[in-house]
């Protein structure tokens, strides 16, 4: 699965403003629904359902990166958005380690297969100290979408 299939680009965002995990989450499900990928009515929800998953266990896997996701039956297609924290958000990571780089997942409750691949190719390239690197260096949307280029490209070839 190529990345660029599932990011939407509308709803990346280089610089994050909230410092602590809930308001992050709110300002990327804001950024899904100002994207078109989420109906406004059902943001409060979705935020709700990402932050009673996170309370559960925390998606953020250390080395300054997170990625929350829910499964929903409004949800058609899946939908990624990408935020990227330059001062770092408090998310209650495994390495207790500041998150710099969040991958927000919806997935269609449906497609359980389709999740699966989803996590598989955002944490093949969150897996790659380059990319993160990389990722953490962009600035503008340009520079988050071409190294998604990137990454779909090298995935190909394998």
């Amino acid at each position: 699965m190529k990345l660029l299939d599932i990011v939407v680009e509308k709803a990346i965002i280089p610089e994050l403003v909230a410092t602590e995990r809930d308001a992050a989450i709110e300002e990327i499900i804001d950024a899904m629904v100002s994207a078109g990928a989420l109906s406004p009515e059902l943001r409060d929800e979705f935020v709700k359902a990402i932050i009673k998953r996170e309370n559960r266990g925390s998606t953020g896997f250390g080395h300054g990166v997170a990625v929350p996701h829910v499964k929903h039956s409004a949800i058609s297609k899946m939908a990624v958005a990408v935020a990227i924290s330059p001062q770092g958000v408090e998310f209650n990571a495994l390495d207790r380690q500041p998150v710099y780089s969040i991958f927000l997942l919806l997935s269609p409750e449906d497609k359980p297969e389709d999740h699966l691949d989803a996590m598989e190719a955002i944490f093949g390239n969150l897996s790659q100290e380059t990319f993160r690197r990389f990722l953490r260096q962009a600035t503008c949307v340009e520079d988050v979408v071409t190294l998604l280029e990137e990454a779909d490209a090298k995935a190909t070839l394998h």
